[in-house]
């Protein structure tokens, strides 16, 4: 088991090559406020000094490093190829393949590195730091040291110093594969620990947090730490260990790493005898070891899962990228007809790539002529914006200078025609409609269907040209072709239609019903046959009833039977006669606009508004059907049928394909970036499966 950290470190090393962090794998992440000691937790685990030091915040960017450890045959074997005198070095991702002997010269390169990143104002940065230490003297780890929590800026550090630290601390304990190293001085209250804190907001269970407890030789006479190591006051799952640090009077009098472990325990055996085994930076590094080589094993399968699916991911993206083009002809063609093909797909519904968020190509057109057309249709009043006024007034222009018997024929067809023409907006709207969905189809297609395209952004936008120049081109001859089919239901007015034919016959049975309930009630001194030889002869019923006003006499005597304030108007004088010196304009004498009809003019205005409806109906019935197969034909169908030999047309020419086929600028980048990650990806999965091969996991 002890071999699998160093398996992690092959797959940091892996992911480093290519500067992705794609996969979060297990490492251990240090947390504490500002001086609580993790620098000098991290250097005890280490042995040698390797951080800056100094006042206020010193780490301001994530140090991602790893232990190594190395026998003598590796250390003889290394040294031997790189000329290194000494057993332990150190290696900078940023420096490639520069080796350090020196460890001041590491720290001096930290410090370097930080201030060209995040400048020399005490500002953070998010971009970590790699480095890995090789040692005989170390335990195999992987850790990742953190700024320190404060609350307060100081100097010039940004206001909001504490939430980018608080920020840049979750980004890695969010980690589910990490381990949180607390970090929290002996010397303040547990209870307020702020490593304990964050770690806790992330790792409810605790399953996942260690806490260190450093400083103890710096507690107040009389005060021990026993309650807090054996987890009395704040219990922690993983475990809690106490270390004592170097203090500054040492650091300053170089006092080396390996005198204060030996001093450490020591101090351990004198003050807490009971716990000393279980304390101690040598402790904390065993345990660390342990921890996570467990962890890893708990995480491989998923992280092997995880990279299998990137691989996926990444060799589809490779091969949407395609391969360097050879046959410039041969493949504007391929696209050309894939791209036609993938058009038309998406208009029968077959395409491969289906939307899931919303109707698309042939689905949305669908709905446009049965969802969309069809409501607006039905929504259509026949009598819309049609009076009683407008209809009685149509029935009097058409009979002329001479009072008519009958409601006259020509009165209807000048509605029924208003009315039809209505119909002509809302079935150009579903051309319109029908047009842009198609225009849309296009934009799905390069988008999900053909990405291939997007390699060549002159080519997508020469197709994107041809087939909206196709669509422009049919829509005036849709339009036309609707405009037409109103037109022709205008042109001729068939009241013998069937349907038509139907709905007189039942409103003349109606209105005969009506006439035989009014003879019913006429008076006594009223003959019915006379009645009834006056309605057969054309003449209204209601002119021989009502006091004889189907006759000269009758027309006489109506004056004399109208309401009073009919008779006060009629009495009125008249204007002067021109003989006694008054000019009279006839055009001037005013026309009521409103006024209450008689009842044969309320049964005319019934007739024509149900001859109107009727008809109408049937015209809405008949356009409803006709302008989807109109639209079918003369649009759809067309740029189904033509798109393929329109794009070989106007776009497969010798002169344009070198232009047609360049690749945009980035696309041999992102072609080289996949490949790298696909190639890191392939690696990872072989190392795990070496890993699997040896029943280690």
């Amino acid at each position: 088991m002890e071999a699998l950290i160093p398996v992690i470190n092959k797959l940091q090393d892996v992911f480093n090559t290519v500067g992705a962090d794609i996969i979060q794998l297990p490492q251990i992440v240090v947390v504490g406020t500002q001086s609580s000691g993790k620098s000098s937790v991290l250097e005890s685990l280490v042995g040698r000094d390797i951080l800056p030091r100094g006042t206020g915040i010193v780490t301001r960017r994530p140090l991602i490093l790893q232990l190594v450890h190395i026998d003598s045959d590796d250390r003889r074997k290394t040294s031997e190829e790189n000329g290194i005198d000494g057993e332990e070095w150190g290696k900078f991702l940023h420096t490639k393949n520069k080796i350090y002997t020196d460890f001041e010269e590491i720290r001096q390169e930290i410090e370097a590195e930080t201030e060209r990143i995040s400048g020399n104002n005490k500002g953070i940065s998010d971009d970590p730091i790699h480095l890995k230490i090789f040692s005989p003297h170390v335990v195999n780890l992987t850790l990742v040291d953190l700024p320190g929590i404060t609350k307060v800026p100081v100097g010039d550090q940004p206001k909001d110093i504490e939430l980018q630290i608080r920020d840049l601390i979750f980004k890695y304990i969010s980690n589910p594969n990490s381990i949180i190293l607390a970090v929290t001085a002996a010397n303040t209250d547990m209870a307020t620990s702020e490593a304990l804190k964050v770690a806790r907001e992330v790792d409810i269970d605790g399953r996942r947090t260690l806490a260190v407890v450093t400083k103890l030789d710096l507690m107040d006479a009389g005060t021990d730490a026993m309650d807090v190591l054996m987890g009395r006051v704040i219990p922690v799952k993983l475990g809690i260990i106490g270390v004592v640090n170097r203090s500054q009077l040492d650091i300053n009098q170089k006092k080396l790493v390996a005198d204060a472990i030996r001093d450490e325990y020591a101090f351990l055996q004198k003050k807490y005898p009971s716990l000393a085994n279980r304390n101690g930076t040598k402790y904390l590094a065993r345990t660390l070891n342990r921890l996570l080589m467990h962890h890893i094993r708990d995480c491989l399968p998923e992280l092997k899962t995880r990279i299998n699916v990137l691989a996926a991911q990444y060799q589809s993206l490779l091969n949407s990228y395609g391969e360097p083009v050879d046959d410039k002809s041969a493949t504007l063609l391929q696209l050309i007809t894939k791209f036609a093909a993938e058009y038309c797909h998406t208009i029968e519904g077959t395409a491969k790539y289906i939307e899931t968020a919303e109707l698309c190509g042939g689905a949305r057109i669908c709905y446009i002529f049965h969802e969309t057309f069809g409501r607006t249709l039905e929504s259509v009043d026949p009598l819309g914006g049609l009076t009683t006024i407008d209809v009685l007034t149509a029935i009097r222009n058409a009979t002329g200078p001479r009072p008519a018997l009958f409601v006259p024929e020509v009165s209807f067809e000048l509605l029924v025609k208003r009315q039809v023409k209505r119909l002509e907006e809302p079935s150009l709207r579903c051309v319109e409609l029908v047009h842009e969905e198609m225009q849309r189809i296009i934009q799905h297609c390069s988008n999900y269907s053909t990405q291939e395209l997007l390699r060549f952004p002159k080519l997508h936008d020469a197709i994107v040209e041809v087939v909206t120049s196709l669509l422009r081109k049919r829509l005036p001859v849709t339009n036309e072709m609707v405009h037409n089919l109103v037109a022709i239901e205008l042109a001729y007015i068939n009241t013998k239609h069937p349907d038509f034919a139907d709905a007189c016959g039942l409103m003349n049975n109606n209105i005969e019903e009506q006439r035989r309930n009014r003879m019913r009630d006429l008076p006594a001194a009223v003959p019915r046959d006379k009645a009834a030889a006056g309605s057969s002869q054309g003449i209204p019923v209601s002119e021989q009833t009502d006091g004889g006003t189907g006759n000269w006499r009758g027309m006489l005597n109506k004056g004399e039977e109208r309401p009073a304030a009919d008779r006060a108007m009629l009495q009125q004088p008249l204007p002067a006669s021109p003989h006694k010196g008054y000019a009279v304009n006839l055009l001037d004498v005013p026309v009521p606009v409103s006024r209450k009809l008689s009842a044969r003019e309320q049964r005319d205005c019934e007739v024509i508004e149900r001859l109107i409806k009727s008809y109408f109906l049937i015209v809405r019935k008949n356009i409803q059907d006709s302008v989807p197969k109109a639209v079918m034909h003369f649009l759809v169908n067309h740029v189904k049928d033509c798109l393929q030999s329109e794009l070989v047309g106007q776009l497969y020419k010798t002169g344009l394909l070198d232009d047609l086929l360049t690749e945009s600028e980035d696309m041999a980048q992102r072609r080289h970036e996949a490949a790298d990650m696909l190639k890191a990806l392939q690696k990872a999965s072989q190392v795990i499966a070496e890993i699997r091969e040896t029943h280690m996991w």
